[in-house]
């Protein structure tokens, strides 16, 4: 590996994995350049990057941050980082495996925030959703709960008779 190209790649995937908290380890051996290329557009689009370098170097580069992989890399393999979105970039992965007849890219393992996962992991978090969807979720669980908690308080408020909730109606018993 002494060669200067490799060195050159190795510190380029080692920079490219720097402060990654999720990365993906996808065989995407079959697929053609047409489908790798779209490939890489969607999972650019949910924040991500497709990375293919020799075995070797993705092992390097791993095992520098404490990270090993040696078992999973069996084969032609490829790195799929997850920047902002690890459920999204599992999604898009999963999607383009089903969108063929061969299920590749084929799921070898991955690492989701500073934890390796296997396969069932990573097939689960692709059937979540994305990040933004499950956010947008949460909050309208959260409204919910609070509107009904303002109306838990408003009618708690009413039968202490520290004030009604509804001000024209207390208007009305006073002139009556």
């Amino acid at each position: 590996m002494a060669n200067a190209r490799n060195q050159q790649n190795l510190t380029s995937l080692k920079g490219s994995l720097s402060g990654v908290e999720t990365f993906y380890v996808v065989d995407y051996q079959g697929l053609s350049a047409g489908q790798l290329s779209k490939l890489r557009q969607d999972i650019r689009e949910k924040g991500g990057q497709l990375i293919v370098a020799k075995n070797t170097l993705i092992n390097l580069a791993l095992q520098e941050g404490g990270r090993d992989f040696g078992d999973t890399l069996k084969g032609p393999s490829a790195l799929v980082l997850a920047h902002a979105d690890p459920a999204g970039v599992a999604k898009a992965l999963s999607d383009a495996s089903k969108g063929n007849d061969r299920g590749i890219p084929a799921m070898k393992g991955g690492f989701v925030e500073g934890n390796r996962v296997d396969v069932k992991v990573i097939e689960r978090l692709a059937s979540l959703g994305s990040k933004q969807s499950l956010q947008g979720e949460f909050v309208g669980v959260l409204s919910a709960h609070l509107s009904n908690f303002v109306g838990i308080l408003e009618a708690y408020q009413a039968k202490l008779g520290g004030g009604d909730a509804n001000p024209e109606a207390a208007s009305a018993e006073a002139q009556g």
